[in-house]
């Protein structure tokens, strides 16, 4: 069966691993409800979240990945009926109450370890946020709000990826092969961001962004509705309940954070447009007025003007087989920690190309499960991400629940000639996903509630980034990049010309990142809006990013992060500031100090969701950091290497 779950052997195991979850659960909430105050009650608690995740987590991964249509189906009908169940229990009344009991006991709470009693407040939390406090009807108020809002999610989604269709005669003959033709329309289904022809990046900018008004309305109602939710349980804004428990822990602060970086980042920024509009000058002098779509071409043109850093050149240093390599020897040394091939059984994996990993630690023994699917294959989705298949946690007998997730990347296939070879791009991919594999398996709680990666968005991403600083280090990218045919490593100045090249128009790239987040706090912040959501983005476009708006476009509508982001679009700059002071504070000197290993481990990695995110950090870097400090260590990171640049003058 899929993952050793023997149901999972065909599709419709899935129906009999919900009806036991669900059967479970049901003796489970009974328990809860007679069981008298005390550690047992969020024992039960989280076993009953275990049971629930255990096929929902699962099935959330099958329904994407799987090849076989009957099976993406199974998982994804599973997912609907666990939902629907979460949501019972969410308003369930005397479920609730055995937890009320248990967080009224001054006496018995006092009692209880930091994360007991955390992982409590966050079960009373998820109740809260579902409106159990609120009389009946406005709780099933709160219910079919949840309902609306998941739906609208699901349609918002799948609308930012549709193309738009627009009559041929309209672009000009000698760009129309660009686009896909359908009879005597074009399909412009992205943004062509790549493409060196000014025209057709001007085309599809255009009529990709162009307003569609179902899923203008789509997105009014979906913004309106998580409003009124959070109203409805007794927060100002959505953003307000959105960042309850995060790093950030409120609007004011990500506010705060937003305008400081924009301050900081505002020269830098004008100096890249100027260099971009030079560029554009001197290869389009008809039209140099720099464009929303000229950015990501021209820094991109800049970048291959001033360090020729071809991918192609890359290639052959990274094979999978050395990159892999590479990341054992890291958690080795940084950790004690080895990856170790395991042989499936028949049935275990969804495609013969993935493999297993056991991870082991060279004196606590075997720590959890990786499975690797990282080969492109037909409807596979081209993301690169993490799932958590099943969490950690200490069972009732004392043995502890290995953790298993899936790291799924979109990497070519080897060739008869050579092995799979990665560009710099997917090898940082593959740190950067490997870093959420390690939080997972090392992020050993007590409780399945706040295993692993299951903490504060804005944390999530800090073990992640860290390990793009440890990718683009030249003294750990040495250890294993190997030219797959002759052995020769990569020489230190190609290293330091990639580090570089990335720096080239990196404010801008940052600002951008900006201008999205401040949008997303806008959306999520004070309702009624004072405008439109157009206005608001033409207004935020000018005001925060600095290129014109176009009129007639509404980029808003394919902002496909505004369903699992909402509210917290930040986290990801947040958590690269994070991750920047502790590279800087605590590996930059050695990236292999078994030391610091242990601490980052300690304070960072260990606890999961366990702990207020702030103290985790605070932990690591022995202070703690201000608003300042974050936006610093972001703009330090744009400065240029003086010794790289004098080596390529």
């Amino acid at each position: 069966g899929l993952f050793g779950v023997p149901e999972l052997s065909c599709p419709e195991g899935f129906q009999e691993a919900q009806d036991k979850a669900l059967q479970e659960s049901e003796q489970l909430v009974q328990k809860a409800c007679s069981t008298p105050p005390g550690p047992e009650t969020v024992m039960i608690f989280d076993q009953l979240s275990d049971g629930l995740c255990r096929v929902a987590d699962l099935a959330d991964f099958v329904k994407i990945a799987h090849p076989d249509f009957a099976f993406r189906e199974a998982a994804e009908e599973a997912c609907r009926n666990i939902g629907t169940m979460v949501e019972k229990l969410n308003t369930d009344v005397e479920l609730c109450q055995s937890l009320r009991r248990l967080l009224g006991d001054e006496i018995v709470m006092s009692s209880l370890d930091p994360e007991t009693r955390r992982v409590a407040e966050l079960f009373m939390f998820d109740f809260e946020i579902s409106g159990i406090h609120l009389d009946e009807e406005k709780r099933k108020k709160a219910v079919s709000l949840n309902v609306r809002i998941l739906d609208l999610c699901n349609e918002f989604l799948t609308g930012t990826h549709l193309p738009n269709k627009i009559d041929k005669h309209v672009l000009p003959e000698h760009i129309r092969y660009n686009f896909t033709a359908e009879g005597n329309y074009l399909q412009v289904a992205g943004l062509h961001a790549d493409c060196p022809d000014d025209l057709v990046r001007e085309a599809a900018y255009k009529i990709f962004l162009y307003p569609n008004a179902e899923q203008l309305s789509r997105l009014e109602e979906l913004l309106a509705s998580r409003n009124s939710l959070a109203q409805l349980v007794g927060y100002d804004t959505f953003a307000h309940r959105a960042l309850q428990g995060t790093m950030a822990k409120n609007p004011e602060t990500v506010r705060q954070f937003l305008e400081k970086l924009s301050d900081q980042l505002s020269k830098r920024t004008q100096k890249d447009f100027e260099m971009m509009t030079k560029m554009k000058m001197k290869l389009n002098p008809q039209n140099s007025k720099l464009m929303p779509w000229d950015h990501p071409y021209y820094s991109g043109v800049l970048r291959a003007e001033r360090y020729n850093v071809d991918p192609g050149l890359y290639c052959p240093f990274f094979s999978l087989g050395a990159c892999m390599e590479g990341l054992n020897s890291l958690f080795s040394q940084l950790l004690g920690i080895s990856l170790y091939a395991e042989q499936t059984q028949r049935g275990e994996v969804w495609s013969e190309d993935v493999r297993k990993l056991a991870v082991v630690h060279e004196t606590e023994g075997l720590l959890g499960y990786i499975y690797c699917d990282f080969f492109q294959r037909p409807d596979k989705p081209h993301q690169d991400c993490h799932f958590t298949v099943r969490g950690g946690r200490l069972r009732e007998n004392g043995e502890y629940q290995l953790p298993v997730v899936v790291l799924m990347l979109s990497l070519p296939h080897s060739t008869r000639g050579a092995p799979t070879l990665l560009s710099p791009g997917m090898m940082e991919n593959l740190f950067h996903e490997m870093g959420h594999a390690m939080h997972s398996m090392l992020g050993r709680t007590r409780y399945q509630h706040v295993t692993g990666t299951r903490c504060p968005t804005d944390f999530a991403e800090v073990p992640s980034i860290l390990m793009e600083y440890f990718a683009n280090d030249y003294r750990v990218v040495n250890q294993f990049a190997r030219h797959y045919k002759t052995g020769q490593p990569l020489p230190k100045n190609m290293v330091s010309r990639l580090c570089e090249s990335k720096k080239v128009c990196a404010a801008a790239d940052m600002q951008l990142q900006v201008f999205y987040a401040v949008l997303d706090q806008i959306y999520h912040g004070k309702h009624p809006l004072k405008k439109s959501t157009t206005e608001i983005l033409k207004e935020t476009q000018e005001k925060v990013y600095g290129l014109p708006y176009v009129p007639n476009t509404a980029w808003q509508l394919r902002f496909s992060h505004l369903v699992g982001y909402g509210a917290k679009y930040y986290s990801y700059l947040m958590s690269r500031a994070v991750a920047s002071m502790v590279w800087k504070q605590c590996f930059a000197q050695d990236p292999f100090d078994r030391a610091m290993g242990e601490r980052y481990r300690r304070e960072m990695l260990a606890h999961g969701g366990g702990k207020e995110p702030i103290l985790m950090v605070q932990g690591m870097l022995q202070k703690s950091p201000s608003v300042e400090d974050f936006v610093d260590a972001l703009v330090s990171d744009l400065d240029q290497d003086f010794e790289t640049f004098i080596m390529d003058s």
